[in-house]
This record gives C-alpha cells, structure tokens and sequence, in this order.
C-alpha cells in the first residue's frame, strides 16, 4: 500500500486521523474506540493516527501495538502501514526477537513493541511495561485479561487508548464495558461502514456483501453488534452439491472423534486450486447401537483412505487416544486441528461461498447436518448447538488447519523481514 493510493478521507477516517490534534473537538478523550464493517478503512487509518500522535506527544518512549496474534499485528498493520510512514519521513526498523519496531523521525525516536492476545495466559507478556499509549487492533478477539493489562499499563502522562474491531454478540464484554460506557469513559465512538472507506470500489462493496450471510452479514457489512440464530450456514443449498472429480492430486483426511457422540471423518481431494469432500466415514454408537474402539476406528479409516497418499489426518485435538493409536501404526502425519469454533466457522463460511472447499454427492451424513446446524439461542454468546455438529466441526477443523501455501488457513499471507521495511 501507498500513500498514493489515498486519494481522499471520508469525514470519519478524517476525524480518527485528527482527533487528538489542539484544533480537534475531541482533543481532552483519553480513547478511540472504532467498529464496523470490514474493509471501512479504520485499522490503516487508525494505525497511521496512532504513529503521528505518538511522535506528537512524546519522545523516546514505549507503546504498543496488540492484535489476536503476532502474525496478525504483522499482516494487518506492519505489512500495509509502515510503508506508508516511511514515505512520510519516518524511518523503521524491525527487531523480530524482540517483537519491537523502532520509529524515527529527525532526531526523535519512539519504540512501538507488538503483542499477541490469543488466550487468558497473554496477559503476562505485557506486565511490568510501563506505556504512553496502546494501540488494541481486532480488540474484540482478544480476552478481556489481556485487554485490561494493556490498558492499566498506559500509566505516563498523556496516555491514551486507541481501540479497533468488528461487531461480535452484544452480550460480548468490550460491547458492554466499552462500547456501551464510553461517554463515563470519555472515549470518542467511531462507527464505521465500507461506504467510509472512499478508496473502496462499488464492485468491491458487492464482492463483500456476496460473501458473507446471516449473523457474518450484518456484522461483517452492515456493522451491527448482532446475536447469531438459526442456521450456521443459511446459504448451503442443492447448488455447492456436486459431481467427485476425476484429477484429485493431494488429499487430506480430517476427523472429529466421540466415543458415545458420533465420529465423523471426512476424505478431502485437491483438484486444480479447489478442496473436495469426496468421501466419509460416520458412525453415531447410539443409533447403531454398539461402540467403537480406536483400533476399529483406525481401521475405518485405512479403508476411507484406500491406497491414496494423504498428506495428513487432522484430528480433534482433545481426541489424545485416538491421535496415539494413529502414530503407533506409523503410516500417516497427525495433525492436531485448529479448534477456535467461531474463527474456524468464519473460515469455513468463507471458503464455502469462495469455491475453495466443496461437498460433492455421497456424502450424506454431512449433507443432513448442513440443514441441522444451528446457533444455540440460549447461550449468552455465539456457540453451535451441541446436536448435529460432527461432520460439521470435521469439516470446520479441515478449513481452518489444511495450508495452502499460506498462514492461518486458506486467507492470510504474512511475511517477516529483518531490518528497514
């Protein structure tokens, strides 16, 4: 990205832009907190706002930017903003180790360090930093622990919070204790649609609004802070049901293990750059009336496989006995899945109304539980009825584990590079 590419600001990106500047109506808030919908342009601007108040304010001091993870932080505001700051005069220079940019400008420098918020046990990577800013990307991702430590951290005259997300449930902790309280917390609201972001094509509004459904629409297009119910896919019809193709040259199996719950395997083939569920395995012990152990299973799947060449099982992480008894037999590479439900049905949403993974004709079992998955309406937050779901979280481990020359699934490319960007 370049800064040529920014042709014009709407009035909101203008706003976030300036807000802290002496001519700003919303100089004295001690936070930003920006949401919406995707590609509205509020993380580039945010970022950008972010480095210039720093240097603004302060000199040779700390900050910090979080996201979800490190490779998140790296794709989403490294990669596109640094270097745009550099044709604004600022010099950057990466520390990978220490996961710390360095920025100058003239004789000024300012240390901006990058922290990952996955689980509860992220809170102790930013202990004992004393901060005159942070920078909380994909906030809504990351657990309230780490969030509240980031901000007790900001403890320099002068802090303030800058805070950026997509809607998720509005039982959610952030919606309620930041969103819902920020004037007490004199905080500056942003809220964002693509029509804010201007350099946003029509066409590429469109392409947005095609590829999500349901509660994924009207947060992901529309921006709403919504409660997801009824179907989880609502989109799946006769139309993403097709033929098993001939040319499949790499093959993945993925498994979801119950020893009372059904076992659901699913056997995946790669034609030209699509994934193909071409065939299963399902056994329900209670319908059929009699359990199976892991060595029968094992053998199930020996024979779903047959005598092609996979590349690897992925398997239900908790499924311990079952990952062992496929390395004791030694013939094929266990993976052990990604279990994140929400990211992991987000991705397969995705790659589900993209092409990029199909269900073709015979796979039964998968096919009836596309009509029977649904949200758990009486949960507080977004979670799938536990009924119905084996073939569907099988088929939700392989979306999110199997690469494809990329990070993080089929839908991330992330790089790093040492020294200058």
């Amino acid at each position: 990205m370049k800064l040529e590419d920014f042709r014009e600001f709407s009035p909101k990106q203008l706003a976030l832009l300036s807000w802290w500047c002496e001519e700003s109506p919303f100089k004295d808030r001690d936070a930003v907190i920006c949401d919406g919908a995707v590609r509205s342009g509020k993380t580039v601007c945010m970022s950008i706002s972010f480095v210039l108040w720093a240097f603004y304010r302060f000199k040779n001091s700390d900050f910090a930017i979080c996201g979800k993870t490190i490779t998140s932080v790296r794709r989403n505001i490294v990669t596109p903003v640094f270097p745009i700051l550099e044709q604004l005069g600022f010099r950057c220079t990466q520390s990978i180790s220490k996961n710390m940019i360095e920025i100058k400008r003239g004789a000024n420098v300012n240390r901006f360090y990058l922290f990952g918020g996955k689980d509860e046990s992220s809170a102790a990577l930013i202990q004992g930093l004393t901060l005159s800013g942070v920078m909380l990307d994909e906030a809504a991702l990351m657990p309230r622990s780490f969030c509240e430590q980031a901000v007790a951290r900001c403890s320099v005259d002068g802090s303030r919070l800058w805070f950026n997300c997509n809607p998720e449930n509005p039982s959610h902790w952030f919606y309620r204790e930041w969103i819902k309280k920020r004037n007490e917390k004199n905080c500056l609201y942003l809220h964002f649609t693509m029509e804010d972001n201007p350099s946003l094509s029509r066409e590429m509004r469109e392409r947005y609004r095609k590829l999500y459904s349901g509660a994924f629409y009207e947060r992901f297009v529309l921006g709403k802070w919504v409660a997801a119910d009824g179907l989880i896919y609502p989109f799946f019809n006769e139309s993403f049901v097709c033929e098993v193709p001939e040319d499949c040259d790499s093959f993945y199996v993925s498994c979801d293990y119950g020893t009372v719950n059904p076992t659901s395997m699913g056997l995946w083939g790669k034609s030209g750059d699509k994934w193909y569920r071409i065939d299963e395995f399902y056994h329900d012990s209670r319908l059929r009336g009699f359990q199976m152990t892991d060595e029968e299973y094992y053998g199930s799947l020996v024979k779903l496989i047959g005598t092609r060449q996979v590349e690897g099982v992925i398997v239900d992480p908790s499924a311990a006995s079952f990952i062992e008894c496929i390395r004791r037999h030694g013939e094929f590479n266990v993976i052990k899945a990604d279990n994140d439900v929400l990211s992991g049905i987000r991705k397969t949403s995705d790659a589900l109304k993209q092409g990029r993974i199909n269900i073709c004709r015979g796979c039964n079992d998968i096919l009836r539980e596309f009509t029977l998955y649904k949200w758990d309406e009486s949960s507080k937050y977004d979670a799938p009825r536990k009924e119905n779901d084996h073939a569907m979280d099988d088929m939700r481990y392989f979306a999110a584990t199997v690469p494809d020359g990329k990070q993080d699934g089929f839908f991330a490319v992330s790089c790093q590079r040492e020294g200058r960007f």
